[in-house]
C-alpha cells in the first residue's frame, strides 16, 4: 500500500524551511518538504544586484529575532555577515538551516496536482509519482509566477523577474512599468549604470508619505537608495496608468499612459522592451480550484491559514491574506507558521507546549485584530 505521510510542504523556500523546522521541534516525523529546484530557489532567482529590503541584523541574544530568520535561534545576519543579503547568500541561509536540521526535503520534484480525497487527506500528482498525506501545506510562493497578462502588449516586455542582472540588460534609456519595490529597484541598478529610467507609476508613492504598512510603500531602504542616485537618471511618471504597449513604427517601442488625476494621456517612447514590475500572480493559481476567492481573487482562509472550502490545505507564505492584511514579507507571513504547526500539530495528538516559546518571538501570532497602522509620528 502507499504510504501515507502526516503532512507535506510543497515548496522548499522560507516558509517551506521555516514550517518544516518548525513541524519537526512538535515532534511530526512523517512528513516531507517538496521542491522542484533546490532549496531557496525563488531566491537564486534573483536579478543578481537585488537584495533583501528588510534588515538582517543579530539580536537573539536580547529576544529579538532577526527579521529575515525563519526559525528560532538563527540569524541570516550571523551566517552570512551582511545586512542586505543578495538572493544567493539568503537561499544558503536557508540551505544551512536544512541541512542543520536535517530536515527531509526532496529537491527535483515538482507537484502538478493535488486531490482531495473522499475519505480524507489527500494524493498528490507529483514527477516522482503519486503521493498521499493527511494534510498539505503550500508554501511555493510568488516570484517564479510572475504576473504577464494583465496588459495588453505585454509580450513586448520584459518582467523584472526574468532579469538575471542589470548589467546585461541592452540599451541606454528604459521604461519600468510600476513603481513599488521590484520597479525601484531595478531603476536603481539601472540608473547606477548610467541609464536614463522612466518609471510609470499610478502612485505617487515615492514623494508621499502614506500608509505606514510597508506592504503598501517603498522601504526606507528603497528611498535611501533612490536619494543616491545622480544626475537625474530617474523619472517618476507618479498618478499614470500603463494602458498599452505597441511596437513603435520606426523601431522601439511606445507605451501609452493615463493620468488618473490630470486625465490627460501621452505615448512615452524606448527603444528596449519595456520593464514590466506588474507583480507576481503567485503559486496559488496553480491550485485554485481548491479554494474560495474575496472579490479581490486572494485565497479566503479560516483563522489557521486553511483553505475554507478544502479542508486539511494550508497556505503559508506571500500569498496569506487576511482581509485588508497582507503578509508578504518574511517578518510577516513567518508570524503564522506557528499557527499553522499548532493545528497540525494538535490535529494530530502532539505536545504543543514548544509553541510559546514561538509566540514570545513573534512567530505566533492568533489575535489578527491587533495587526493595524501604528504610527503617529
Amino acid at each position: 500500500m502507499m504510504e501515507i505521510l502526516d503532512c507535506i510542504i510543497v515548496g522548499g523556500g522560507a516558509a517551506g524551511v521555516g514550517l518544516g523546522s518548525l513541524l519537526q521541534e512538535l515532534g511530526v516525523t512523517n512528513f516531507s518538504i517538496l521542491e522542484r529546484g533546490s532549496v531557496g530557489a525563488s531566491f537564486r532567482m534573483w536579478p543578481k544586484e537585488m537584495r533583501m529590503i528588510t534588515p538582517s541584523f543579530t539580536g537573539n541574544a536580547y529576544g529579538m529575532l532577526d527579521l529575515n530568520s525563519v526559525t528560532l535561534k538563527t540569524s541570516p545576519a550571523y551566517t552570512l555577515g551582511t545586512e542586505h543579503p543578495s538572493g544567493e547568500q539568503y537561499a544558503d541561509y536557508l540551505q544551512a538551516v536544512a541541512d542543520y536540521k536535517e530536515l527531509p526535503i526532496q529537491t527535483g520534484v515538482d507537484v502538478t496536482g493535488i486531490r482531495p480525497q473522499p475519505d480524507g487527506g489527500f494524493e498528490l500528482d507529483t514527477s516522482a509519482g503519486i503521493m498521499r498525506c493527511n494534510y498539505v501545506i503550500w508554501a511555493a510562493g510568488e516570484f517564479q509566477y510572475p504576473a504577464l497578462g494583465g496588459l495588453p502588449g505585454s509580450e513586448y516586455g520584459i518582467h523584472s523577474s526574468l532579469v538575471k542582472s542589470w548589467k546585461e540588460f541592452q540599451g541606454d534609456e528604459h521604461i519600468i512599468i510600476g513603481g513599488y519595490e521590484s520597479g525601484a529597484d531595478a531603476a536603481i541598478h539601472l540608473a547606477r549604470l548610467g541609464k536614463k529610467v522612466t518609471v510609470i507609476d499610478r502612485s505617487p508613492r515615492w514623494t508621499l508619505k502614506g500608509s505606514s504598512d510597508p506592504s503598501m510603500e517603498i522601504s526606507p531602504y528603497t528611498k535611501d537608495r533612490l536619494r543616491e542616485v545622480e544626475g537625474g537618471l530617474v523619472d517618476l511618471m507618479a498618478g499614470y496608468e500603463a494602458k498599452w504597449i505597441e511596437p513603435a513604427d520606426d523601431g522601439g517601442y511606445l507605451v501609452y499612459c493615463e493620468g488618473s488625476a490630470s486625465g490627460d494621456s501621452r505615448f512615452v517612447k524606448t527603444t528596449s522592451p519595456p520593464i514590466l514590475a506588474t507583480g507576481f500572480r503567485g503559486s496559488l493559481s496553480l491550485i485554485e480550484h481548491l479554494f474560495e476567492c474575496d472579490e479581490h481573487g486572494a485565497a479566503l482562509l479560516n483563522e489557521y491559514d486553511e483553505s475554507t472550502v478544502t479542508p486539511g490545505l494550508f497556505v503559508a507564505g506571500p500569498s496569506v491574506r487576511h482581509e485588508q492584511l497582507i503578509f508578504c514579507f518574511i517578518y510577516k507571513f513567518r508570524q503564522r507558521f506557528g499557527v499553522v504547526a499548532g493545528a497540525i500539530a494538535e490535529r494530530l495528538g502532539l505536545d504543543t507546549s514548544v509553541l510559546e516559546a514561538y509566540r514570545q518571538q513573534g512567530m505566533l501570532l492568533e489575535d489578527l485584530s491587533c495587526c493595524g497602522e501604528d504610527c503617529q509620528c
